[in-house]
């Protein structure tokens, strides 16, 4: 099994990609932090990709070291929290987010992880391998 937690602690930023009705819409986002088969990450409820989590929750994150190898694709379901020590760690952890939320109770600030589905890792050495998870 790929160690993507390690993966993603290493490469904390990356691509997520939502639908917006038909249309796929991809932006930046930094990974949180994990717990079992979800990974974390947070966001405004005054943004668009907000809504558009909650109307279709299936969504790919990818995150990639500079030398492209080894690549990872994560998919699966979004789920929102409203959990206060999970906010507060998040703004613990990660300087960034402090700045913008400031605090835990802010009531945009935001909480989602994907509860993983799928993983598949892509490096030119292993090729392609994907792993399912129940």
């Amino acid at each position: 099994m790929v160690h993507y937690v390690d993966m993603l602690e290493q490469n904390p930023i990356g691509v997520m990609a939502t639908k917006d009705g038909e249309k796929l819409r991809t932006r930046v986002f930094q990974y949180l932090f994990a717990k079992g088969k979800r990974i974390y990450f947070s966001t405004s409820s005054e943004k668009a990709v907000y809504a558009q989590m909650q109307r279709d929750p299936n969504v790919s994150f990818c995150t990639y070291p500079q030398d492209y190898s080894p690549i990872l694709s994560i998919s699966g379901k979004v789920n929102f929290v409203e959990d206060i020590a999970l906010k507060a760690r998040a703004l613990e952890e990660n300087p960034l987010v402090k700045s913008v939320y400031a605090s835990p109770e802010n009531p945009i600030f935001k909480i989602l992880y994907i509860d993983i589905e799928e993983i598949e890792t892509f490096s030119l050495a292993e090729g392609l391998k994907q792993y399912k998870l129940s």
